[in-house]
């Protein structure tokens, strides 16, 4: 009997960019959309682990892959990027817009509320909110010129649908660092899911499907104080581990989730269940 429901997942003879390619999670995503076939422009700032990155995937999974450095932020950037995207491999068929910052200035960053300052809060907009957009907007202009359609999967966060519990933060570090849950991180990306869910509506009839995927709780270097107290919150009664929101992409990113748009597919153990 034909496979036919297995092949719904296959990428092969799709190209895929993903931002933020070389971060906690982007290599993840990259390595999940090469082994099922597509292939991947490795998108991030640093040109050396783009390309570096990208060699890998080639010699990994036997599909073409390219490093590009990209400030998604700059709208020439993005317009550079997308053109050399399309001169290697003449379409594209999947964004994964999933670059967001944190800050170089970890101070400024998790300052509290009512110290946070509106040169921080710009700075982090400027990528998790402009660059999503700039992003997007070329993608979906190249889609549209193509005419073929495609698949725009954004990442967001749970702390975009629900608010963080502080108390979770209460003797927590992150790499050795005290750290919380800055507002401009939430707001950042509850405007991931409203940008998603707008594009959504207006590119449907260009065959053009948008959805955010909404991770939750990734383990990457948190103390144990931390991992106990988000785990108390979970359902699942843990945290999660990167290879864990790997599917979720596929899904989005194959012709499985054809009839699927506009949605927000959550990732989180459970954690926003109660």
């Amino acid at each position: 009997m034909k496979s036919h429901y297995r092949d719904l997942f296959e990428l092969a003879g799709k190209t895929a960019i993903v931002t933020g390619a070389v971060g906690i999670l982007g290599k993840h995503f990259c390595r999940g959309l090469a082994e099922f076939g597509a292939q991947v422009a490795v998108v991030d700032l640093d040109l050396e682990q783009c390309t570096g990155f990208a060699a890998e995937l080639e010699r990994d999974y036997g599909m073409a892959a390219l490093g590009i450095a990209c400030d998604v932020a700059n709208p020439s950037s993005v317009a550079e990027m997308v053109d050399r995207v399309v001169d290697r491999f003449g379409a594209i068929h999947v964004l994964h817009n999933n670059a967001a910052s944190k800050s170089s200035d970890l101070d400024a960053f998790f300052a509290s509320t009512e110290e946070y300052s509106l040169s921080e809060w710009r700075k982090i907009m400027s990528v998790n909110v402009d660059g999503m957009f700039l992003v997007a907007q070329a993608v979906g202009r190249q889609m549209q010129k193509q005419g073929t359609g495609g698949s725009i999967i954004q990442t967001s966060s749970i702390y975009g649908l629900v608010s963080s519990d502080k108390r979770i933060y209460e003797g927590s570090f992150y790499l050795g660092r005290q750290i919380s849950n800055p507002a401009v991180y939430s707001a950042s990306k509850a405007a991931v899911v409203g940008l998603t869910r707008y594009l959504a509506a207006n590119w449907g009839d260009a065959r053009i499907r948008v959805n955010a995927l909404v991770p939750a709780g990734v383990e990457s270097g948190q103390n144990e104080t931390f991992k106990e107290r988000f785990s108390a919150r979970v359902p699942m009664a843990r945290m999660a581990q990167p290879d864990e929101m790997v599917g979720a992409l596929v899904y989005l990113a194959s012709d499985a989730s054809s009839f699927v748009t506009g949605h927000c597919l959550v990732v989180d153990g459970g954690l926003s269940a109660w």
